[in-house]
């Protein structure tokens, strides 16, 4: 279910110069802010709790997931180009399942690593903030990146609409409104980063059963639902 040429073409369109400017950006301003705040308030297990919760799992990592999963198939869809790879002897499933993985390494490594030195840098993984937040970010990676590739399929405005997804709802709807954070990959993330974190120092509105269920079902179907739109693109080629 993975083809090596179909990943090492994701990859190059993924990290070509300005995507790869785009990835870099966020964490890069990450980092920076962390070590000011380091310098400027020591090491502080709430201060650190904020700023991972706030900016990396709320803001960095939905919007690295929006790059990596309208990235991995929507410029191909755009520029006509996916019809040459639909030409070849390749099952649909394995053409989405690897550009899945393609997207969720892409988004692994530019979210959740960063969230990993953020996180030693503010308090040296003090309480397992660092690593509960990482995990956190990688468990949302893999969801964001299955949203994402589906909506790169279905609509020829996958980016805008990602983002008014990851700035509005994500970023301010699921921090702030309690309604809306049962629907939330942010707060489904953070439920289980509440069982790894110290006491208190991490709280979701959701349930780790429930946010498990989510995720997968999610992941699963946003996945399956990529492949089937693709079988249309193919039918839609060859007629």
């Amino acid at each position: 279910m993975y083809n090596p040429t179909v990943a090492r073409l994701t990859y190059r369109a993924l990290l070509g110069r300005r995507r790869a400017l785009l990835l870099c950006a966020l964490p890069v301003l990450l980092l920076i802010v962390a070590g000011v705040v380091r310098a400027m308030v020591g090491a502080d297990d709430a201060v650190t709790a904020e700023l991972l919760g706030g900016f990396a799992l709320a803001t960095m990592v939905p919007l690295i997931g929006v790059i990596a999963g309208t990235g991995a198939i929507g410029p191909e869809i755009d520029d006509g180009s996916v019809v040459y790879l639909l030409s070849k002897p390749l099952k649909r499933p394995t053409i989405i399942i690897t550009k899945l993985f393609v997207a969720v390494g892409v988004s692994i490594l530019f979210s959740a690593l960063p969230t990993l030195l953020a996180g030693f840098i503010l308090n040296g993984n003090s309480q397992q903030l660092a690593v509960a937040y990482t995990f956190a970010a990688v468990v949302a990676s893999i969801a964001y990146s299955a949203v994402f590739l589906l909506l790169g399929t279905v609509s020829r405005h996958a980016v805008v609409i990602g983002l008014v997804y990851a700035l509005i709802w994500e970023a301010l709807f699921g921090s702030l409104v309690a309604g809306a954070r049962t629907l939330s990959v942010q707060q489904w993330s953070l439920s289980l980063a509440e069982e790894i974190a110290g006491d208190g120092l991490i709280s979701s509105d959701v349930g780790v059963p429930v946010a498990v269920v989510l995720l997968v079902a999610v992941t699963v179907g946003g996945t399956w639902w990529a492949g089937q739109k693709l079988r249309t693109l193919t039918l839609a080629a060859e007629g």
